[in-house]
């Protein structure tokens, strides 16, 4: 396992949108912008609704890629995900997802929408780390 190297965890924190890449049935690169979140200096969690496509690609072969850019700047992560399909911890995912991103007021309004869903929490355990554009790249 990779750790996510100190000078680049600011950069991480802030709520960006990422681009998770997954690989399709026929062999090719399939990405979704995604919200994400750092659960620790090895694991990058994310989430998503059952039957979505990269759900599928996943199910079949966890190899992935996370590419997090502002500008020139940007951060890939690429390792394995680990799938979490227990509906109270994925709900609870989605939530603080939801919270980072939007507000908690905001966020209120979409759990609604989030219940009604079987979802998934995609746990991306890090394996390499690449960057560009920061000093101590």
């Amino acid at each position: 396992m990779a750790v996510i190297p100190e000078y680049l965890r600011d950069f991480l924190l802030a709520p960006r949108f990422a681009v998770l890449a997954t690989i399709a049935p026929d062999g090719l690169p399939r990405q979704s912008v995604m919200w994400y979140d750092v659960l620790d200096q090895e694991t990058i969690l994310m989430n998503t609704a059952v039957g979505r496509a990269k759900l599928d690609d996943l199910r079949r072969d966890p190899r992935a890629s996370l590419c997090i850019a502002d500008g020139y700047r940007y951060v890939t992560v690429i390792g394995r995900v680990e799938l979490i399909e227990d509906q109270e911890r994925a709900q609870a995912d989605i939530a603080r997802l939801a919270v980072r991103y939007v507000g908690e007021e905001e966020a209120r309004s979409w759990i609604p929408q989030f219940r009604a869903q079987r979802r998934v929490t995609l746990l991306l355990r890090i394996e390499r780390v690449l960057a560009h554009g920061f000093a101590g790249a």
